[in-house]
């Protein structure tokens, strides 16, 4: 899997991505990552690459050429016409399983936007799909960029230390995750549920999996109407 970003601020987005699992995994050859400067493919001998809106408005506007010219290079040098994702709040909201879809793909191009927006012309001709974070409104597209290549980039074979690490998580199976407890037993009067203490994998497992079931309904009653992994019996609480 390779993963590009365009935008105009490629040392905030190597910051990030050379961190924790990410980072490792870029460093051990699991996932490639670039980030190109848009920047850098600008005519303008001021280097510009935004300007002001035709119609008037507040903001600038960035421009088709040097997009333009940063995607024609990343399809020149790799020989083919990557998936291009437009980063933008008018998008699709992310899920799950479209992550796990984009994961499948060999290679995506992430574009940033900024300022006031992009040129509807360049995305008309270059974008496959716009997608968003949610539904609010952010300075510019590289904090979204992140959250997509992170969420694709730790389902590639190696990142992650086990694939079940990312198959019971939140999301993934259609519920979301189960709690979590560590060392020590007992905190400030809190126990550690004794199942969990137990060794015993096959009741741990459903545990785990009735406390996914029961959290899902409690938090997230929406994501019940599209669950279709069948009811869980859920353990019935003591009586006093």
């Amino acid at each position: 899997m390779k993963i590009s970003i365009m935008t105009l601020f490629p040392e905030m987005c190597e910051t990030v991505l050379n961190e924790s699992v990410i980072g490792r995994a870029r460093a051990n050859g699991k996932v490639e990552m670039e980030c190109l400067n848009i920047r850098d493919f600008t005519t303008d001998k001021h280097n510009r690459v935004d300007f002001a809106p035709y119609g008037g408005g507040g903001g600038m506007i960035m421009q088709c050429q040097p997009i333009y010219d940063c995607y024609k290079h990343i399809c020149e040098r790799d020989g083919k016409k990557p998936h291009l994702i437009f980063m933008s709040p008018q998008g699709a909201v992310l899920t799950q399983q479209r992550v796990k879809e984009l994961a499948q793909l060999d290679s995506i191009v992430l574009l940033c936007g900024h300022y006031e927006g992009v040129d509807e012309r360049v995305l008309e001709e270059i974008v496959d799909e716009e997608i968003s974070i949610g539904d609010y409104v952010l300075t510019g597209g590289e904090l979204p960029a992140l959250v997509l290549a992170d969420a694709i980039a730790r389902m590639q074979d190696g990142v992650l230390s086990a694939q079940e690490n990312f198959m019971q998580e939140s999301h993934y199976s259609g519920l979301l995750e189960h709690p979590h407890y560590t060392r020590p037993p007992e905190w400030m009067g809190r126990e550690v549920p004794p199942v969990l203490l137990s060794g015993n994998h096959a009741e741990i497992d459903k545990w785990r999996r009735a406390q996914a079931y029961s959290r899902t309904m409690e938090r997230r009653p929406d994501m019940m109407e599209k669950y279709s992994g069948g009811e869980i019996v859920l353990p019935r609480k003591k009586k006093d």
